[in-house]
């Protein structure tokens, strides 16, 4: 399967072609087009070869050009979605880690069942200030975001509610080794091991752990959350990655299946729990 950001760059080349055939089917070059955007013919090429992507004002001046300015609104939109596959950490904390977690709320808010699987971190909101501080720290540290940790901590604290309000399910899967990596003090980490514990008693929430010692038909994937089985959002070290083509969605809600039959559940999972909190002080 291409990787998520070779099909984004596929959407891009789509667009671009799509572009190019809007021009043929009006019997204008490249220069004419220019000349009616009021931009250089070098641009023109640049887009329609899908090495510089377009504006909204572009793709509605092209269109415009090429006499089918009705045809704007949807090119828009495949664009918009083409940018969205795949964004890079970089772009999207560039000022900071507070709006990102803002912006995810209307969709938090919208989603009736997540299916969430974490092999790195406790996924954002099952964690406690203290760990979040600690993690959400590390990161602006690696990426050289300004410093908004603050913020960014009681906006992740705010985007939470959706556990205990509202209508909404939640089936999540950690790997054992997230009870066991620590982010802050000894006592930072008992918290977050014992909020675990009581989220695990809320009946919206199923959390399934894969012990260690686990016979693996599957193996260790990327964090990823699925939403309402129509998107999913996958995190890796440089990008952000939305995927919402019905083929890849069900890939993903595959691999949950597999992962989940690992799992312990109920008296077992919390006893995983426990013995991660008994091992802080040894």
């Amino acid at each position: 399967m291409p990787s998520p950001s070779s099909r984004a760059q596929e959407a891009r080349e789509a667009l671009a072609g799509r572009l190019r055939e809007l021009r043929l089917d009006a019997g204008i070059t490249g220069r004419e087009l220019a000349v009616r955007c009021g931009w250089s013919e070098s641009k023109s090429s640049r887009i329609e070869h899908a090495r510089t992507p377009p504006s909204d004002s572009d793709i509605r001046a092209w269109c415009t050009a090429c006499g089918v300015p009705e045809q704007a609104a949807d090119l828009i939109a495949a664009n918009r979605q083409a940018d969205s596959m795949y964004v890079q950490w970089k772009r999207l904390q560039r000022t900071g880690l507070r709006q990102l977690q803002e912006s995810g709320v209307p969709l938090y808010e919208q989603t009736r069942q997540f299916h969430v699987y974490c092999s790195n971190v406790v996924p954002g909101f099952f964690q406690t200030p203290g760990y979040a501080t600690a993690l959400l720290t590390s990161i602006a540290k690696f990426r050289g975001t300004p410093d908004d940790v603050a913020d960014a901590v009681t906006a992740r604290m705010k985007r939470s509610h959706v556990i205990r309000e509202g209508d909404h399910r939640f089936a999540v899967l950690i790997e054992e080794p997230v009870l066991r990596y620590r982010f802050g003090s000894t006592e930072v980490m008992a918290a977050q091991l014992g909020h675990l514990l009581s989220v695990m008693a809320l009946p919206s929430v199923s959390l399934g752990i894969i012990p260690f010692t686990a016979p693996r038909v599957s193996w260790p994937l990327e964090t990823f959350t699925i939403f309402d089985s129509r998107r999913v959002h996958i995190e890796t070290l440089t990008a952000s990655i939305k995927e919402t083509q019905p083929s890849d969605v069900g890939l993903y809600l595959k691999a949950f299946g597999n992962l989940a039959e690992l799992a312990q559940y109920g008296a077992e999972a919390r006893s995983l729990v426990t013995a991660a909190i008994d091992a802080l002080t040894d």
